[in-house]
């Protein structure tokens, strides 16, 4: 399935032939740890993969090693801080690929965890042109060299009940979350609900500067969260239940009687292949739109593996296994004729119209604007 390129109004990075694609639920979240002296080993051909839970499925492991002869195993994690302080707290050791979100690439480079990307050792002809582009002004690209190799994009806009909270394109906003008839009947992830918010605010031309300055100085920022951040706790009996990852999203749909909530497109597409009368739709202010790849850590040691592994995963059929799997949007080439057409009629649900030219792309998160953007979501949460 193939779209024309199309371009965020908002910060000017196109993506073409966006497919989106089903999978299963999300797999359980695997413990944090610690290497401990003399834990590291040497080269041992087996990769080791840190991925988001349910982004590797044992089909994937498995055909991947009929591929490659390469043995892989995988460990969960539901959050980018949640690897992000495992890496740190490790040196960048423990792991041979990890698959951090592309806004946040910058945040390891400057703690020196993640090692610059060979490029000749890429078959960079197997990824949609503008995405590797685009990954480029994303944060895969820092000082000149490349740290990312781009497998993936998503969403976060609204989740919807259909038969308690159906909403429409075109009229759907980021407000329906706040309205007083949704009491108690919301969820939302601290952080990003504020930007949310505070895209409906700026819409409404109630913040006192435009939100991407927020990304760009403490200054614009603290103006513009001292508004988003009262709005949301005055509005904050909507919410019935916050979320930090899938599993938590889902739940809140599934056993807390929400019927509305600002969550991943992956959520809303494993609820609705469960069963569920749920649906998922971009606002009119524009979906949070986020990319995703394939890094390499300065303590990987099984680096030919991980090229291999980086390669085919931008094949069509590990593309297409992949967001098959996770419910993503691959960007490999071709994966787009092996999806079934329950998928194709979710993305068009999910993004029609003019949806996709809505698209508002995470700026670069800095690691000011992580702390900052920290004692916001503590003060919400606390409220």
């Amino acid at each position: 399935m193939a779209f024309d390129n199309k371009t965020s109004t908002r910060t000017a990075f196109p993506l073409s032939r966006r497919t989106f694609l089903r999978g299963t639920a999300a797999t359980a979240l695997s413990m944090p740890f610690v290497m401990r002296a003399g834990d590291a080993l040497s080269s041992s051909g087996n990769l080791r993969i840190a991925a988001w839970a349910g982004y590797v499925s044992p089909e994937m492991l498995a055909a991947f090693e009929k591929a490659t002869g390469i043995k892989a195993t995988y460990t969960a994690y539901g959050t980018n801080d949640e690897i992000l302080n495992l890496m740190k707290v490790n040196q960048g050791q423990g792991f041979d690929v990890i698959w951090p979100a592309l806004d946040r690439v910058p945040n390891y480079v400057e703690a020196s965890l993640i090692a610059p990307i060979d490029e000749s050792k890429v078959e960079w002809d197997r990824c949609i042109d503008s995405a590797l582009k685009s990954s480029e002004k994303l944060g895969a690209v820092v000082d000149g060299k490349r740290y990312q190799v781009p497998t993936d994009w998503g969403t976060e806009a609204i989740a919807f009940n259909t038969e308690k909270s159906p909403l429409v394109y075109g009229e759907a906003s980021y407000s329906d979350l706040w309205k007083p008839e949704m009491a108690g009947k919301a969820t939302v992830r601290g952080h990003s609900a504020l930007v949310g918010l505070g895209l409906w605010l700026e819409a409404e031309g109630k913040l006192p500067r435009p939100l991407l300055e927020s990304f760009a100085s403490e200054e614009a920022m603290r103006a513009n969260y001292d508004v988003i951040l009262k709005e949301a706790i005055a509005r904050k009996g909507n919410i019935a239940q916050f979320w930090a990852n899938q599993n938590e999203a889902q739940g809140a749909f599934l056993t807390n009687g929400c019927i509305i909530g600002q969550t991943w497109d992956s959520t809303a597409a494993g609820l609705k292949e469960q069963g569920q009368p749920v649906s998922y739709i971009s606002p009119k202010e524009g979906a949070l739109a986020w990319m995703e790849g394939v890094s390499l850590p300065v303590g990987a040691e099984n680096i030919d593996q991980a090229y291999a592994f980086m390669n085919w995963m931008l094949t069509p059929e590990a593309g297409a296994m992949y967001a098959s799997h996770a419910k993503v949007n691959t960007t490999a080439k071709g994966a787009e004729a092996l999806l079934p057409e329950a998928d194709k009629a979710f993305f068009a649900a999910a993004y029609p119209k003019d949806a996709l030219d809505k698209l508002w792309w995470w700026p670069i998160q800095k690691s000011w604007f992580v702390e900052l953007r920290s004692e916001y979501q503590d003060q919400f949460l606390g409220a």
